[in-house]
């Protein structure tokens, strides 16, 4: 299928993309590795006014230890760039996050950035223009009405990004550029629960780089999926902890691809870092999974089984963390 008509801008730096962001009246649409989003305008989900190319800005690459240990990498860097640097194979987790991304060809040219800001996905939109008539519109695509939640007042597809929970259990922050500076924001805050103003990226910003400080912990990293290759995931996991064996005192679990946003699991995460990581210990992180991650949406797979691949990779993930 043809892509909509359009304005295409590839400006040769960060400022005059920022210019041309600030600057542009009507509806304008980033384009990295474009892996999700022609993909998307081709499906008609996205009819942007212009496409600004950033796939080649020298400010958006680079993959550095900063000299108080912080690891920096470059929104614009690929996937495939970052899975094999050896900077960042130095914590197998985050590199197992890239890894899950798709299939080689795809990480070959998606971005950091791209994957991290990729559009939520809900089974009424992610279909075919004429589908999507026929059924009628809804939150995401023009009209005041959720076709997976009758009742609900805001969009609730889902966040599918497969790095985002590996970089939140390893506290990362985002940087974001505008003609007014940068600002830096903790990927924990990053997300919001409206599927359609799903970031708190403004309109006239663009990720530049991704933070994140330097440390030892082992990390467990789990996509579950259909099948390996170019599936989204029905749920992903990252779990990581310091200490070694059973011992632990600081940990985080994220759980991702079950709602709008990446669920950080504080209570879970606390019951193993009062704990350990002993059988008892494990189960009872488990039994609090049900209540911390609240109502879940029954998108692509039924709620009750989004709630028990919840409670499975969280076991599997602690059970994985303990042997690292």
């Amino acid at each position: 299928m043809l892509l909509p008509d359009h304005e295409f801008s590839k400006p040769a730096n960060l400022q005059d993309s920022l210019a041309k962001l600030a600057n542009t009246s009507g509806e304008i649409k980033l384009l990295a590795g474009g892996t999700d989003v022609i993909f998307n305008m081709r499906g008609r989900l996205f009819n942007p006014d212009v496409l600004l190319s950033i796939s080649e800005l020298p400010e958006l690459q680079g993959i550095e230890q900063l000299a108080d240990g912080t690891v920096s990498l470059g929104a614009g860097c690929r996937l495939t760039e970052l899975e094999r640097h050896p900077l960042v194979r130095q914590y197998p987790g985050l590199a197992a996050g890239f890894r899950a991304v798709a299939s080689r060809h795809v990480r070959n040219m998606a971005t950091l950035g791209g994957n991290l800001n990729l559009d939520t996905r809900c089974w009424y939109a992610n279909q075919t223009a004429e589908w999507r008539e026929a059924k009628g519109r809804c939150l995401k695509t023009g009209l005041k009405v959720c076709h997976a939640i009758k009742s609900s007042d805001i969009c609730v597809a889902l966040n599918a990004s497969d790095v985002a929970p590996a970089l939140l259990a390893l506290d990362a922050s985002v940087v974001l550029a505008s003609l007014k500076g940068e600002r830096t924001v903790k990927l924990a805050d990053y997300y919001t629960d409206d599927g359609v103003e799903h970031t708190v990226r403004r309109p006239d910003e663009i990720m530049v780089r991704v933070l994140f400080p330097k440390n030892s912990d082992r990390m467990a990293y789990i996509k579950e999926t259909a099948r390996k290759g170019n599936d989204f995931a029905y749920a992903t996991i990252a779990a990581s902890a310091d200490g070694q064996g059973q011992q632990c005192s600081r940990v985080r679990i994220v759980l991702g691809s079950l709602t709008t946003r990446p669920v950080l699991l504080l209570k879970t995460a606390t019951v193993i870092g009062e704990r350990g990581l002993d059988d008892a210990a494990i189960e009872a992180a488990v039994t609090e999974v049900r209540d911390e991650l609240g109502a879940l949406t029954n998108l692509y797979t039924p709620a009750a089984y989004k709630g028990r691949i919840a409670r499975v990779l969280v076991r599997k993930a602690l059970l994985q963390l303990r042997e690292l």
